[in-house]
């Protein structure tokens, strides 16, 4: 898929063209796309879809291709022109700011929802990745949720093609990011499609990193989550993330059941224990992210059987929140494993805490004595 031209290692005939042979390339292609004859406007664009494919110096010298490509969607185009025309978009906007912005501007939007609805199956797949291309851009996030395209986005999700549904829930994360287009996501109840791509990923995929990103989104909502708390597996498959993903992945996920378990700490606690939650937010406490760290802790402190702070007897150490979280669980294998957490926990934050002492003691001079 074109999506992931970035990702691609060449083949012998998508070798980037030397600097010389670019420039020539490039005007003829630029000559082919303002002809009005049907196949040397499509052979234009099969050259500057090759061209663009792993140069970013291409992609800035074809720019002014962009108005002629868009032409070529139109519906009385000539159909074998779309999906060379949305492919030459497609690499034109990777890691391109600028011809981005320029695409949706030249009015490509309303062609890739008409595609995004086709029964072309490639066609459907080209038209997602272009979305997902165009919507990594800050001002092409509110266009795109004002044009309709999320409840496509959100269908494709449910019936389209594996890759369709991959590309579909990275549109989304996306999108999500613009506040506005929150609640057009919701009220297309993409949960149950967003944790059944989850559970069908590795835990430790950029796709379940996006699936998590969308699900800390939506969680936000009452709707999002009793959608996820509806879902069979949805919050072991959040806790699942939470142990084996990413960083960024066990980010979203720590995100996402602190954001379920402050909502209504009565009615969710029990559901994320159960899941086994404990040993995944012990690691974080000490080797995630710093936000990761902080949520992690906190969502430690609500989980106990009381989340408020204990007398000066007992302080509110986490040592103390997880030992009294443990003497609640049920199941011996959970139990076990969250004590052994512990310890490990407790003897990496030694360690941690004899080398920043050595350092101090390095770079300490006379005078600090």
């Amino acid at each position: 898929m074109e999506a992931a031209a970035d990702n691609q290692s060449p083949s012998s005939s998508d070798v980037d063209v030397t600097p010389r042979g670019a420039s020539s390339a490039v005007l003829r292609a630029l000559q082919l796309i303002q002809y009005d004859d049907s196949d040397s406007k499509l052979q234009a664009a099969k050259e500057i879809r090759r061209l663009t494919k792993t140069s970013q110096r291409c992609r800035r010298l074809l720019a002014e291709a962009v108005i002629p490509l868009v032409s070529m969607l139109r519906v009385d185009s000539p159909q074998s022109h779309h999906e060379s025309a949305l492919l030459a978009l497609l690499n034109l906007a990777v890691k391109d700011e600028r011809n981005k912005m320029s695409i949706v501007e030249a009015g490509a939007l309303d062609h890739v929802i008409r595609f995004l609805q086709s029964e072309n199956i490639n066609l459907q797949e080209s038209a997602t990745a272009a979305l997902l291309t165009l919507s990594a851009s800050i001002s092409n996030k509110p266009i795109i949720g004002a044009s309709g395209a999320i409840p496509l986005l959100v269908n494709i999700l449910k019936h389209g093609t594996t890759q369709a549904k991959v590309d579909a829930v990275m549109a989304l994360s996306n999108l999500s990011t613009y506040t506005d287009n929150l609640t057009v996501i919701i009220e297309t109840d993409p949960v149950p499609s967003v944790v059944t791509l989850l559970k069908s990923s590795k835990r430790s995929s950029k796709t379940a990193e996006k699936c998590c990103s969308v699900i800390e989104s939506m969680v936000g909502f009452d709707e999002g989550r009793t959608a996820l708390a509806a879902e069979d597996g949805g919050i072991l498959a959040v806790v699942e993330v939470l142990e084996n993903g990413t960083r960024q992945a066990r980010e979203h996920a720590v995100g996402a059941l602190l954001t379920i378990c402050e909502s209504d700490r009565c009615k969710y606690r029990e559901l994320i224990l159960k899941e086994g939650v404990i040993p995944g937010l012990l690691e974080l406490t000490v080797q995630g992210t710093p936000k990761s760290q902080t949520k992690a802790q906190t969502l430690l402190r609500l989980l106990r059987e009381t989340p408020y702070p204990r007398s000066e007897f007992q302080p509110d150490t986490l040592e103390n929140i997880v030992c009294n979280i443990i003497s609640q669980i049920d199941s011996d294998e959970q139990s076990s494993k969250a004590k052994k957490m512990l310890a490990e926990m407790v003897q990496v934050s030694m360690e941690q805490s004899l080398r920043h002492l050595q350092q101090r003691a390095l770079v300490c001079t006379p005078t600090d004595l």
